[in-house]
């Protein structure tokens, strides 16, 4: 493997026009993010989160190498951003929101907005509420994390200062259920949120001495606590991913080795090697020269992208790490494109986006980086 190297309703801005939030001459400072998705016509869309908006960018055709965008899409107040997807494509963006109280003490709610449709303006932006429903304590409630179920359903997860965890999920008609405490103690980190296809939400949460795991005994049903997993996760770098129907591969830097580690509930963990910095993994599941294969991609020590290749649950194997000399801020985003090619987003330290994609060359290649 190697590399080489809106407004409200949705109108879409010049490239470089210096103006709109957290722009400067096309530059952009990413708060959040970046997200890379495919779209329900298979056109890709990539989403950034930067001060007081969101930005998109929208393939001009599926699998085709020009971008519509950016999409100035106002956000005042968020100070963090996630962004999921269902299977019927759907993009779910999430963010907490801080509104300055003034002399009280600042008021922090979730708040939710979707994507139906490619290039399509967001629907309005709605509350979730806050677990913590006291004013002077809802800041204790961190950035949340989602899943939707293949059913459709949002769950939405909300870590909180001490170090608890609170779900919230829509019914079967669409309305909010009441928040649920899972009862995790010492939590320092977001969780990690897995939706499966066969309807099941899987979560990992990271604590001081391992993490804790909680699953569907059958879709819809409640969470319940599963197998603990042996192994310290670095804050911020834990991501999951199905890899087989209805199981889930957790991918996390080792807060003790410092190397990247490979865990399935109830397995013992895999190292894997790399040599991760301080960031969130990347992964999809793919065909790699006809063998069903895992890419990961992470940020290195020196702040540069590196891609990972192995046999999906065959890590034990050996993982082929590749570097491909691109420097990223934030974490890289991974998707497969229309015509099924592994492609890489990455923000710049200069401020922009760029991607490049698979080649058809043997094994995973990628070609040259394009700004989008």
């Amino acid at each position: 493997m190697r590399a080489s190297t809106a407004h409200p309703t949705g109108r879409r801005q010049p490239a470089a026009d210096g103006g709109g939030p957290g722009r400067e001459a096309g530059r952009h400072t990413v708060l959040s993010g970046p997200w890379l998705l495919p779209g329900h016509d298979g056109r890709l869309l990539a989403f950034a989160h930067v001060a007081g908006a969101v930005l998109r960018w929208t393939e001009s055709g599926p699998g085709g190498s020009h971008w519509l965008g950016p999409d100035v899409l106002p956000l005042p107040d968020v100070t963090s951003l996630t962004v999921v997807q269902g299977r019927n494509r759907y993009a779910h963006l999430l963010g907490r929101r801080v509104r300055d109280g003034g002399a009280r003490p600042a008021a922090v709610d979730l708040v939710y907005a979707i994507q139906y449709q490619a290039g399509r303006p967001l629907s309005e932006w709605r509350t979730a509420g806050n677990p913590l429903a006291a004013r002077e304590r809802s800041a204790q409630t961190g950035p949340p994390v989602a899943a939707v179920s293949s059913a459709g359903t949002l769950h939405v997860f909300a870590p909180t200062a001490e170090g608890r965890v609170f779900l919230r999920r829509e019914d079967a008609a669409g309305r909010w259920e009441p928040w649920l405490d899972l009862r995790t103690r010492a939590c320092p980190d977001s969780p990690a949120a897995v939706a499966t296809s066969t309807g099941h939400v899987e979560l990992l949460v990271p604590t001081a001495a391992g993490a804790l795991t909680w699953y569907q005994a059958g879709p819809g049903a409640a969470l319940e606590p599963g197998p603990g997993v042996g192994v310290t996760a670095l804050p911020g770098s834990v991501t999951g991913l199905e890899t087989s129907p209805g199981r889930v591969t957790y991918y996390l830097t080792d807060a003790t080795g410092g190397g990247i580690v490979a865990v399935r509930a109830g397995d013992w963990p895999v190292p894997v090697g790399g040599d991760p910095g301080d960031g969130r993994h990347a992964a999809l599941t793919t065909t790699v020269d006809g063998h069903p294969c895992t890419v990961l991609a992470h940020r290195d020590t020196d702040g540069r992208i590196v891609l990972g290749l192995c046999p999906t649950e065959g890590e034990r194997y050996g993982v082929w790490w590749t570097g491909t000399g691109k420097p990223c801020v934030g974490d890289p985003a991974l998707a497969l494109d229309a015509r099924g090619r592994v492609t890489v987003l990455a923000a710049t330290p200069d401020g922009t986006l760029e991607v490049a994609r698979q080649t058809n060359a043997p094994g995973l290649t990628l070609g040259t980086w394009t700004h989008i």
